[in-house]
Formats: C-alpha cells, structure tokens, sequence
C-alpha cells in the first residue's frame, strides 16, 4: 500500500532484524495458520527450501547493510515453515558465515524459530554450539491447548513438541530464547499462563491472532462494521484474557518469565523506548528474505491479502537500501503521520501506536485504520496503566 499523501517523509531506520526463510514449508498443518492457510498463495510458487546461493547472497547483503550504517548489532531469524527441516548444520553455517562477513563492530545475535517437533538433544547442541538461540512456537503449554497444531495426517503434535520444549529446558537452557503463543480467549488464560511456565522459558511472547477488519479474528465477528475506534459496551475478549494474565504476571513475588508484549506496555506509559510490532510508534526495522531470494515484508502482511508483503527485489539485484524505499516499509516508519485520523488523536496514541499494522487491514480502504484490536488495546492498556499507578502511588515525588 503506498504511503498516505499527508504523510511526512522521514528519514529510514535501518534494518536490524533479518528474517531468513531458510525452509519454505512445514511439517505442521495447523488449521489456523495465516501462512499456509490464509489468502497469500505465494509460497506454492517458491522453493521448499533457500539453495546454498541464496543464503550465500543473504549474509552478503546483511553484512552489507551493516556495514553501510554501522550497525552494532543485527538480529538473525532463522524461519519457515519448519526452519529445522533444512537441518541445524545448514542453519549453523549461515550464521557462521554471517558473522565472519559483518564488520568487526557489529554483534549477531541468531535466532531460530521452531515448532520443537523435530528438537533433539544433538540438534539443540549443534544450535548452542554455534550460538544459535532456540525459540518456541506453542498454543499452550498442555495437549488441550494444542489440538489443532496437528501434522499433514492429522496427528497431534503435541508429544513432540512437549518433548522438544522439555529437552531444551533441561539439557540447554542456555539456548533457550522462549516460547510464543498466540492468544486464545476461549482458554482459561491461568491455566494457559502456568502451564507454560511449567516449560521454563525465559520469555514469553503473547502474539494477538493476525485478523483484520475485513476478516476479523475468532471472537469478533462484530468487527466487520466501519473502524472507529473503541467504543462505550464493546466486547473486548482478547483485552480481558491478557488483563487477567498481566495480573498473574505483575505481582508475583519473583519474576517468573519475562512477557514483552507486558515489559513494553510499561515501558512506554514510562516514557521509555520500547520496540515490538504490536506497540508503541517505533518505525518498523524487520524484513524477510524468502527460499528464493526475494525481499518481503513482515509475514503478518500475508494475513491481510495474496502479495501484501511482496515488494519486487530480491537479494541478487537489490541491496536492503532498496526495501527501505519500498513505499510500504515507508509507511511503517512515518509513526503517526501513516494512523488513522482517529488514531492521532487518541490519548494512548505513543503507547498503543495504533497496535499491529496488519490488523489495520480493511478491503476498502487499505490500512489507514484503527486496530481490529483497538478497543482490546485500549483495555490492556489502561488496566496497565492503573496497576503502575497502584504500585507507585507511595513513591516520594
């Protein structure tokens, strides 16, 4: 979508997250999934997994960007699909190559996102050997909250993946980066919560479900009508699941488990820096590069339409100076000036920030909106603002 005429033109961010499709499919069917079951179809078209060129070029490039800008530190996401399906020495092998390429002040810090089914102990070693940290993804932390991440035959994978966050916990906690899960309002969100604190991660990340204005997420199909903001009576599902977690969370007598959607919330009602696509003005410093090369956009993109997050280059052509001009990364750097009118006004504007830009999405009109989530967000927003309150009303002035 190309940037609002009545946006101002800012200087680009830099690029400091790099998403590499190092395998382009899964061994996972889960029936929600946006990638595989959503209406981009553009992965049917590209190779199952990146030849040896293609990461090749990839570190070439990254190291390139680094350098150009002086980078101190650049974030290396290894993803798919199923990124353990290419095998943990290919993965090991471009973060090395990575690291021998960036410039003497530039720090990688690698990353590889993995369902766990496919988890070993040697893989997890070969990973921690070659500084790779280890993320999760889990619809919870018991087998009820699993049901629909079945395989291609319709086999739970709970087992496995059970086994593999189990493994990791144990035997290679220094790899451990956490667990993410996506928001379930139909689960008892204490029992979600403790659940996975019994996985022992050290963080974890509570992703809303990528849904839309046009294609609203489970729970609010009401939210189909004109996005005007949160109103007086309207339900806020998601809102209350994560208000309930927030109050487990917040009070506990030691800190459990980071949770960033929760430490950047504070943050930001602090005044403080935070950086996290569901929050917050801070101009988006992500891109992806595909099996075959190409440059894209964020993945969340392909939950709004077929090519949403495609911008025509690729890594054999193109530098990340070019996706920086892409006019879609320019409309996730121009903070506020790229929000809906309702959304620039609003008072929580510098710590919602309009919440995540594909849940802006609408048909009609792109993605000047508010957030589909924009009343939930609202409500997390101000319960978490009073618990700050309540916890520094005693504090001298």
């Amino acid at each position: 979508m190309p940037v609002p005429s009545d946006v101002t033109p800012v200087t680009p961010v830099p690029f400091g997250q790099f998403i590499v499709k190092v395998h382009g499919r899964c061994n996972l069917a889960c029936r929600y999934c946006y990638l595989y079951e959503g209406p981009d179809a553009t992965w049917r078209t590209r190779p199952a997994a990146a030849s040896p060129d293609v990461l090749d070029r990839t570190a070439d490039r990254i190291a390139e960007h680094a350098a150009t800008h002086r980078l101190r530190h650049v974030a290396l996401v290894l993803h798919g699909g199923e990124p353990l399906l290419a095998g943990p020495e290919r993965l090991a092998a471009l973060a090395d190559r990575l690291r021998e390429r960036v410039p003497g002040h530039c720090t990688v810090h690698a990353t590889v996102q993995t369902n766990a089914t496919l988890l070993t102990d040697a893989k997890a070693a070969t990973l921690a050997r070659h500084g790779i940290r280890i993320g999760i993804s889990l619809d919870g932390g018991l087998a009820a909250h699993n049901t629909l991440r079945t395989d291609h035959a319709g086999r739970p994978s709970w087992p496995a993946a059970s086994r593999g966050a189990r493994l990791l916990a144990d035997r290679h906690p220094e790899a451990y980066a956490g667990i993410l899960t996506v928001v379930d309002p139909r689960t008892d969100p204490l029992e979600m919560y403790e659940s996975l604190l019994a996985l022992r991660p050290p963080a974890l990340d509570l992703l809303l479900p990528h849904g839309n204005w046009t294609t609203p997420p489970p729970g609010l199909a009401d939210r189909a009508g004109p996005p005007a903001g949160p109103r007086p009576g309207r339900a806020t599902p998601y809102g209350d699941w994560l208000c309930t977690v927030f109050d487990r969370w917040w009070p506990a007598a030691r800190r459990e488990t980071r949770i960033r959607l929760f430490e950047e919330c504070i943050a930001l009602l602090l005044g403080l820096p935070a950086a996290t696509e569901s929050l917050g003005l801070d101009p988006v410093n992500a891109v992806v590069v595909e099996t075959d090369g190409s440059i894209e956009q964020v993945d969340s993109l392909k939950s709004a339409y077929d090519t949403a997050a495609a911008t025509g280059l690729d890594v054999f052509r193109h530098a990340f100076d070019d996706a920086l001009r892409h006019p879609g990364v320019a409309a996730r750097q121009a903070g506020a000036g790229a929000l809906a009118a309702v959304c620039r006004a609003c008072p929580l504007l510098n710590v919602c920030g309009g919440g995540h830009y594909a849940h802006r999405y609408r048909a009609e009109n792109g993605f000047i909106n508010p957030s589909v989530y924009c009343a939930d967000l609202d409500r997390l927003v101000r319960h978490v603002a009073d618990r700050l309150a309540d916890a520094t009303a005693g504090d001298p002035p």
